[in-house]
């Protein structure tokens, strides 16, 4: 008998160690009943981003607010970092019986919620992606291929070698053209100080490497796409989104004016009010 009891608890530890090991690619707050939401930060942020929105979804939906490996206080991981936690986004709501959950995506997020989308078109309700592109790395290089972008470039190495002062001055510049919140500045500048600095420099070739320009056309729920108006032009926000989701079909463009890249802080009311009426259709 003694031998049994031994062996259950034996057994229950290997089963909370492997459902543990399973989530090592992000961390998730679950807050909130009803219907499944996951809401997916951008590159370097937390899952802090969703504060506000998650405050007024919660009321009537199930969050799941992701924060990923080497971001906040996750421990980073080997790579290959994205495709990870890919794979590991999509046990979890195996796992956790998530039926039909809707995806909010900001940036990273949203390529992330593409990419999830792309290889299982049956699993999710709808997406909603915030200022997010289905190729970053062909909006930087012409004629984009995957092949183009390497781990070990000059740039990354410089990075990766920065000290504080460097980085945090960086990170002070990016932060000023990510969002028009002046007050929201500063929050942004200590996400990008706080992650950990090899996710930082390789989890970002990782997205750069990403083409899903043709893997959307699999996609057939409906893909809501909010872009941001602010620095560029409109007809030239129109021309770059239109070529880099050509291949969707069940798309809902939406061009959100006076906003940086941060539109849940830019336009907080107005994106409030989008969300909760395209999660209640």
């Amino acid at each position: 008998m003694n031998i049994f009891r031994k062996l259950i608890v034996l057994f229950a530890v290997f089963v909370s160690y492997t459902m543990q090991s399973q989530e090592t690619a992000f961390q998730v707050k679950v807050t909130g009943k009803g219907n499944p939401i996951l809401l997916f930060p951008g590159f370097s942020c937390t899952g802090d981003v969703w504060n506000e929105t998650v405050k007024e979804l919660s009321k009537t939906n199930e969050c799941h607010i992701f924060t990923f490996a080497g971001f906040g206080n996750v421990p980073a991981i080997e790579s290959p970092w994205l495709e990870t936690i890919k794979n590991e986004v999509q046990k979890y709501v195996a796992r956790k019986n998530l039926e039909k959950p809707t995806i909010i995506g900001h940036s990273m997020g949203g390529s992330l919620a593409l990419w999830l989308a792309s290889e299982n078109p049956e699993t999710y309700k709808q997406l909603i992606i915030v200022d997010g592109l289905a190729s970053i790395g062909a909006l930087m290089i012409p004629d984009f291929s995957p092949e183009k972008v390497s781990y070990d470039n000059p740039f990354a190495k410089q990075q990766l070698e920065m000290d504080a002062t460097a980085f945090n001055k960086m990170a002070t510049q990016m932060a000023a053209g990510m969002t028009l919140t002046k007050e929201k500045q500063p929050t942004l500048v200590s996400w990008m100080e706080q992650a950990d600095r090899k996710t930082y420099v390789n989890g970002y070739i990782d997205l750069m490497k990403l083409d899903l320009r043709e893997n959307i056309k699999s996609i057939q729920i409906p893909v809501t796409i909010m872009a941001s108006v602010s620095f560029y032009p409109k007809p030239q926000v129109e021309k770059l989104y239109t070529e880099q989701y050509q291949k969707l079909t069940n798309k809902n463009m939406l061009y959100v004016e006076n906003s940086a890249h941060f539109i849940m802080f830019d336009q907080a009311e107005w994106f409030l009010k989008e969300v909760k009426k395209l999660i209640r259709l």
